[in-house]
């Protein structure tokens, strides 16, 4: 199959993939062409990943046909594909930390049973494509002290070495500062240029827009269009997404002020690592404001979470809730005392995913409000269960199944659902919407700013600036367990925040 007479590098054709109780991909036709950036859209569950887990050979179709450059091939495994010219980048890194970038770039490409690695030979090739893409990196670091940016370069670095004509990046930006993602848009240009295709599969519409020449929604493991991305929207590729208009702006309105909810003075603690994540940090959460926290993964965001939330040891500092000294609190008393906690990590700390989805619900509660006696109260509790549902719109066929079942967005909407239940003082909501489609994530969005318009503080930390932006009253920036700056939202954009996040001095007029 050609397209304008030009033989795509790239064509899947009526593909069909099954899993149990699932059809993921439902007769999709996908063509990526040279000098191409295809951009690849939908919602959780559209299909996106199998079909590119297809192209590298992580799958087999169960039926339907791929074809690469205009010849059908059979990929046995990411082997075949990469033997062909297909590289990819998987969203959380395939990198061996203790090793350096040029023993990681050469890994597992020399044949079997040769014991001889030419890292000479490694580093120099490595240096050649680092310069050529500019993807500026020491071939002689060892990965863990790069920073994530620096990570996904090794991971370019890695494909390009073994020869990628092909390559399929996830979700690449979701832990980048906004000048990363201008330089990653830079090298993935220059790879245009040069004949190759990438395939950028992403939630973010803007950077779609700004990339992609052309873009292919999947909804329900079937192509709802492929667009040439000059004749298209973020509001047409949006409905595409959902089925439905998606209302972009939030209602926010303006905050009347009130008392602080949240005092933090000098907090310290120890990261994971054993080193100091946080350092000396001070700020408030007034009642009824939405205090942003941005930053790039690693910086302390973390450790500020489970520090007030009372999950980590505090190493110094004070930390206070509606007057109330609570640095030395348990989590239960934290909760007892108006907070609500939102984590980062939904399915490890959010929920516990072998109990029903009722059983969530409770957590925190059940022994308390649902129980009397010891003896749990059923019928409070089903009653209880029905309206969170209903009113969070958790989609789910029965409450009695287990919480693993449920997609990302509506577990997020069920533990939304559990902590504003109890009408919180406080809401720690830490990456509320990471890994939501667009659908998932205007609901959340809406829920959050009604209990903010409730009265409830609430302290967002989210590396999606243009959620901080959307939400918060005020912006926070933590560099290396610090605060580099806080901003009115009305005084900050993109780029003062990305060079923030990336440790420069800004001086903003007014502060």
């Amino acid at each position: 199959m050609t397209t304008d007479g030009v033989t795509p590098l790239v064509d899947l054709r009526r593909i069909v993939k099954r899993f149990p109780g699932v059809l993921a991909n439902d007769g999709v036709d996908f063509t990526v062409l040279p000098g191409e950036i295809h951009a690849l859209l939908g919602e959780n569950g559209a299909g996106k990943t199998t079909l590119m887990n297809i192209l590298y050979g992580l799958y087999q179709p169960d039926e339907g046909e791929v074809h690469f450059r205009g010849q059908p091939v059979r990929l046995g495994s990411p082997r075949d594909a990469i033997r062909l010219g297909i590289g990819m980048v998987h969203q959380h890194f395939m990198l061996v930390p203790p090793l350096t970038v040029a023993e990681n770039v050469v890994l597992g490409t020399q044949p079997a049973g040769d014991l001889l690695v030419d890292l000479t030979g490694a580093k120099k090739r490595t240096l050649e494509l680092s310069e050529r893409y500019a993807l500026p990196v020491d071939p002689l670091a060892e990965v863990w002290q790069l920073s994530v940016g620096e990570q996904q370069r090794v991971e370019i670095i890695k494909a390009l070495y073994r020869g990628a004509e092909v390559l399929i990046l996830d979700e690449p930006t979701s832990v980048l500062t906004p000048q990363e993602i201008e330089g990653l848009a830079g090298v993935l240009r220059r790879m245009a240029e040069e004949g190759k295709a990438v395939v950028f599969i992403s939630h973010k519409l803007r950077e779609v827009m700004a990339v992609s020449h052309r873009v292919t929604v999947l909804r329900d493991g079937r192509v709802a269009a492929t667009l040439a991305t000059v004749d298209t929207s973020e509001a047409k590729l949006a409905s595409l997404m959902v089925g439905r208009e998606v209302l972009w702006r939030v209602a926010k309105e303006p905050r009347q002020g009130g008392e602080s909810v949240l005092i933090v003075r000098g907090l310290e603690a120890v990261g994971d690592n054993g080193l100091l994540a946080l350092k000396g940090v001070s700020f408030e959460v007034g009642q009824g404001e939405c205090l942003g926290v941005a930053g790039v993964s690693g910086n302390g965001q973390r450790e500020l979470a489970e520090a007030i939330s009372g999950l980590r040891r505090v190493r110094a500092g004070q930390i206070q809730m509606a007057g109330q000294d609570v640095t030395g609190d348990s989590p239960a008393q934290r909760i007892a005392a108006g907070l609500a906690y939102v984590p980062e990590e939904r399915k490890r700390i959010g929920s516990i995913a072998e109990f029903s989805i009722s059983d969530n619900a409770i957590l925190e509660s059940h022994a308390t409000t649902f129980s009397r006696g010891g003896v749990l109260n059923q019928k409070a509790i089903d009653a209880y269960v029905d309206k969170l549902v209903s009113d969070y719109d958790v989609k789910t066929p029965n409450t009695a199944n287990p919480a693993r079942t449920l997609s990302g967005g509506n577990l997020q909407k069920l533990i939304l659902g559990r902590e504003l239940s109890r009408a919180p003082r406080l809401l720690i909501a830490a990456q509320p919407t990471r890994g939501l489609d667009v659908g998932a994530t205007e609901y959340i969005h809406q829920q959050l700013m009604a209990a903010r318009a409730g009265g409830t503080g609430i302290l967002l930390i989210s590396e999606d600036l243009d959620e901080i932006l959307a939400l918060s009253d005020r912006v926070m920036v933590l560099f290396e367990g610090r605060i580099a700056g806080t901003l009115r939202s009305d005084q900050a954009d993109i780029k003062t925040l990305g060079l923030m996040m990336g440790g420069a001095r800004v001086e903003v007029p007014g502060t």
